[in-house]
């Protein structure tokens, strides 16, 4: 008599826990490799796109690569360090709006450590092994967490990088992501898909004559930079501008971030001065007004 082998009641395989979505479907894998992205990447670039042709975004891709490998070599010549894979891995890729927009919410809002067999237990029901913790990015957990911050007013833009950057989430759009903040390199892709002299004029004929191409022309008409997630935080055009024309690379940049904190010290200071020397200058008033109200009643 053979024996047969039965799984406990809660028994939940490993490779699929519970899930507030099915983690099988292609939305599900779309908004995991966003979280990911999101947390991973430290500059973002973000693109309205108006429906580019497969041949206008490999002309455009091409071109890219071109810019980035001539910035490459020109840093290296500087003195400039990074890592040879840096221009391979600045990616522009067309992505899913709204599942970007959920993905964004998750990453600012949710924070997989805070979760509990306990506060797993409230959210998946009865779902999955007692005692244990679902924390993946599409677990009830995550989802629970996000509505909790729109409940809570967490979500506009006075408080979170995603208020300030929900506006900007509409149509298609596509996203430039760069492994690391390179300014320089950020400078070269925003002179190929975004131009704007004299700061950041397109490539030359002469120098790069495929970006004349009609194809590669078309397709920067239907691209429209609309801003950009850098560091966690959130930047306008100007913005992102302001960061792709610092000079000096990381060194650079580190000193523009030295500098501006400097100045809003600088600022903070002046303002606390300025409080006091306006409180010191009222009571001295005030003080000399009573003097001279005294002095008039001993007169008289």
């Amino acid at each position: 008599m053979g024996i047969k082998l039965t799984l406990p009641a809660d028994y939940v395989p490993p490779t699929q826990p519970p899930s507030a979505k099915k983690p099988d479907i292609r939305k599900s894998q779309l908004l995991r490799s966003y979280t990911s992205l999101l947390r991973s990447t430290p500059l973002i670039l973000m693109f309205q796109h108006n429906n580019l042709t497969g041949a206008e975004w490999s002309a455009l891709r091409r071109e890219l690569s071109l810019a980035l490998r001539i910035v490459a070599t020109q840093q290296k010549q500087l003195g400039v360090e990074w890592p040879d894979s840096l221009a391979d891995n600045i990616r522009l890729n067309v992505i899913g709006t709204r599942i970007f927009s959920v993905a964004m919410r998750i990453a600012e809002f949710y924070d997989p450590s805070t979760v509990t067999a306990e506060t797993t237990a409230a959210v998946v029901r009865g779902r999955g092994k007692k005692g244990a913790i679902y924390n993946h990015d599409l677990s009830d957990a995550a989802y629970a967490s996000i509505k909790a911050a729109e409940q809570d007013g967490r979500t506009g833009p006075e408080s979170s990088v995603y208020g300030q950057l929900k506006p900007l989430l509409v149509g298609p759009m596509a996203l430039l992501t760069f492994p690391d903040v390179s300014p320089a390199h950020l400078a070269a892709a925003l002179s190929v898909l975004s131009p704007s002299p004299p700061q950041f004029p397109a490539p030359t004929r002469k120098k790069s004559p495929g970006y004349y191409d009609p194809l590669v022309q078309s397709a920067v008409q239907k691209l429209l930079l609309v801003g950009g997630h850098i560091e966690n935080q959130a930047f306008d055009t100007d913005g992102v501008r302001w960061v792709g024309s610092i000079e000096g690379g990381r060194a650079g940049l580190q000193a523009q971030l030295v500098s501006l904190l400097q100045s809003a010290g600088l600022g903070l200071t002046s303002a606390l001065e300025g409080a006091s020397k306006s409180l010191w200058l009222t009571m001295e008033s005030r003080k000399t007004q009573l003097e001279d109200g005294t002095k008039d009643d001993k007169e008289t």
